[in-house]
Protein backbone atom coordinates (compact mmCIF):
# COMPACT_ATOMS: atom_id res chain seq x y z
CA UNK A 1 0.00 0.00 0.00
CA UNK A 2 1.91 3.17 -0.81
CA UNK A 3 1.99 6.49 1.67
CA UNK A 4 -1.53 8.68 2.04
CA UNK A 5 -1.65 11.65 -0.34
CA UNK A 6 -1.12 14.81 1.97
CA UNK A 7 -2.64 18.03 1.08
CA UNK A 8 0.45 19.80 0.21
CA UNK A 9 0.66 16.80 -2.28
CA UNK A 10 -2.56 16.97 -3.47
CA UNK A 11 -2.11 21.02 -4.58
CA UNK A 12 0.96 20.30 -6.41
CA UNK A 13 -0.34 17.67 -8.48
CA UNK A 14 -3.70 19.67 -9.59
CA UNK A 15 -1.14 22.25 -9.80
CA UNK A 16 0.87 19.95 -12.45
CA UNK A 17 -2.57 18.74 -14.20
CA UNK A 18 -4.25 21.67 -14.53
CA UNK A 19 -0.96 23.53 -15.19
CA UNK A 20 -1.56 26.36 -12.69
CA UNK A 21 0.78 28.06 -10.07
CA UNK A 22 1.02 25.94 -6.70
CA UNK A 23 -0.62 29.17 -4.55
CA UNK A 24 -3.48 29.35 -7.62
CA UNK A 25 -4.07 25.41 -7.06
CA UNK A 26 -3.93 25.76 -2.96
CA UNK A 27 -6.77 28.32 -3.58
CA UNK A 28 -9.23 26.00 -6.00
CA UNK A 29 -8.55 23.39 -3.36
CA UNK A 30 -9.27 25.36 -0.56
CA UNK A 31 -12.21 26.27 -2.71
CA UNK A 32 -13.50 22.61 -3.23
CA UNK A 33 -13.06 21.67 0.40
CA UNK A 34 -14.93 24.95 1.89
CA UNK A 35 -17.91 23.97 -0.94
CA UNK A 36 -17.86 20.41 0.48
CA UNK A 37 -18.02 21.38 3.86
CA UNK A 38 -20.61 24.30 3.66
CA UNK A 39 -23.09 21.58 1.65
CA UNK A 40 -22.72 18.88 4.50
CA UNK A 41 -22.79 21.56 6.95
CA UNK A 42 -26.36 22.58 5.49
CA UNK A 43 -26.97 18.50 5.63
CA UNK A 44 -27.07 18.72 1.37
CA UNK A 45 -25.78 15.28 -0.36
CA UNK A 46 -22.90 16.16 -2.15
CA UNK A 47 -22.16 14.01 -5.16
CA UNK A 48 -19.60 13.71 -7.34
CA UNK A 49 -20.22 11.77 -10.37
CA UNK A 50 -17.37 9.03 -11.44
CA UNK A 51 -15.89 9.84 -7.71
CA UNK A 52 -18.31 9.30 -4.73
CA UNK A 53 -20.90 10.86 -2.71
CA UNK A 54 -20.72 12.73 0.62
CA UNK A 55 -23.54 12.02 2.70
CA UNK A 56 -24.85 13.61 6.40
CA UNK A 57 -26.21 10.77 8.87
CA UNK A 58 -27.28 11.33 12.29
CA UNK A 59 -25.95 9.43 15.03
CA UNK A 60 -28.21 8.82 17.85
CA UNK A 61 -27.31 9.55 21.43
CA UNK A 62 -25.45 6.34 23.48
CA UNK A 63 -24.41 5.40 26.43
CA UNK A 64 -20.49 3.89 26.58
CA UNK A 65 -18.11 3.18 28.82
CA UNK A 66 -15.08 5.01 29.59
CA UNK A 67 -11.81 2.23 28.58
CA UNK A 68 -10.02 3.96 31.64
CA UNK A 69 -12.25 3.70 34.49
CA UNK A 70 -14.93 1.62 33.36
CA UNK A 71 -17.28 4.66 33.91
CA UNK A 72 -20.80 4.50 32.35
CA UNK A 73 -20.73 8.04 30.43
CA UNK A 74 -23.28 9.59 27.82
CA UNK A 75 -22.36 9.98 24.31
CA UNK A 76 -24.37 12.71 23.10
CA UNK A 77 -26.37 12.66 19.66
CA UNK A 78 -23.92 13.90 16.48
CA UNK A 79 -23.66 14.25 13.05
CA UNK A 80 -21.17 12.55 10.30
CA UNK A 81 -20.85 13.16 6.90
CA UNK A 82 -19.12 9.46 5.50
CA UNK A 83 -18.29 8.71 1.69
CA UNK A 84 -19.44 6.48 0.11
CA UNK A 85 -17.97 5.48 -3.68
Amino acid sequence: MEKPLNKQELVAAVADEAALPKAKAGEVVDAVFGAIEKALSKKQEVRLVGFGTFVTASRKAAKGRNPRTGEEIDIPASWKAPFRL
